[in-house]
């Protein structure tokens, strides 16, 4: 359970079977991040649309607590936000001069490292978008493994505008999207539609606003349902062999595929086809 840092307070109505936490507080004593967990599913709120859920060095740290944090039955993190903006990236008021290099240097640092355990935690991540994500806020959306967005969201990367090219954010862009139109977002700053962003690969999915909770629970279903120790190897070898050539990704994968089909797990998943019936994951990595 996470620790009550920064003056964090429990919200006051705790659910049975589920956790829930404030963490920090903006100056007018509201949240900026709510996390609660149920059934395997770790929800976490961007909670301060006053700064367009600003990513400040306080924020990302406690992101990646929230991120990071292992439990027992965890089986998927979904990240959503209140408000009309997903996010708008770093807050522009924690880079001026007079905070510092060393401080400046801290805020790209815990970017990094949040960005990064996006990625390297066995957990599968979903990003709920009904907004704007822009510099660093679509570098968010672009390092979680599923994105699913309404059509009224968009995806930008305008740093530029503001004297400070998004080339961090441009990482997981890059990464995500064809050169030319990664290129286009970063050398302009304007912004992707949904449609464009799902056509270019950023975003997964699109619905209306109104269908937005019921097409994450039904991805968040298909997740849960399956195997916690197969999901986790799948996700790990899925970014691994991104940085292989083929030939390579094939030895490699090979291995994989064996070593899953001899899990306990594996096993159980081939048993239960021939028998006709569901199967009953041990979620072990046996």
């Amino acid at each position: 359970m996470f620790g009550l840092r920064h003056g964090l307070r429990p919200l006051s109505s705790v659910i049975s079977r589920q956790r829930q936490r404030c963490f920090s507080q903006s100056g007018g004593g509201q949240p900026q991040l709510l996390v609660s967990e149920e059934n395997g599913v770790r929800q976490i709120t961007l909670a301060n649309p006053k700064t367009r859920n600003a990513l400040s060095l306080q924020v990302l740290e406690e992101l990646h607590s929230a991120v990071v944090e292992d439990t027992p039955g965890l089986r998927c993190i979904v990240v959503g936000a209140q408000g009309k903006v997903f996010s708008a990236g770093h807050n522009l008021k924690e880079l001026t001069s007079k905070e510092g290099r060393n401080y400046h240097q801290q805020v790209f640092e815990k970017c990094t490292e949040l960005m990064l355990a996006l990625q390297n935690i066995p957990t599968p991540v979903i990003a709920k978008v009904n907004g704007i994500a822009t510099a660093a806020g679509c570098q968010f959306v672009a390092s979680c493994d599923i994105v699913i967005a309404t059509d009224k969201s968009s995806f930008s990367t305008p740093g530029g505008s503001v004297g400070i090219f998004c080339s961090t954010p441009g990482i997981p862009l890059v990464r995500c999207v064809p050169r030319k139109v990664s290129a286009h977002m970063l050398l302009t700053g304007l912004p992707l539609t949904a449609e464009e962003a799902l056509r270019a690969g950023l975003v997964s999915k699109i619905v209306t606003e109104q269908e937005l909770d019921s097409e994450v629970q039904k991805t968040v279903d298909a997740i849960t349902h399956k195997s916690k120790a197969v999901i986790a190897l799948g996700k790990k070898f899925m970014y691994k062999q991104m940085e292989m050539g083929i030939e390579e990704a094939y030895r490699e994968g090979a291995c994989v595929m064996v070593n899953n089909i001899n899990m306990k797990d594996g096993q159980e998943g081939i048993t239960s086809f021939v028998e006709k019936r569901k199967p009953i994951w041990s979620h072990t990595d046996e």
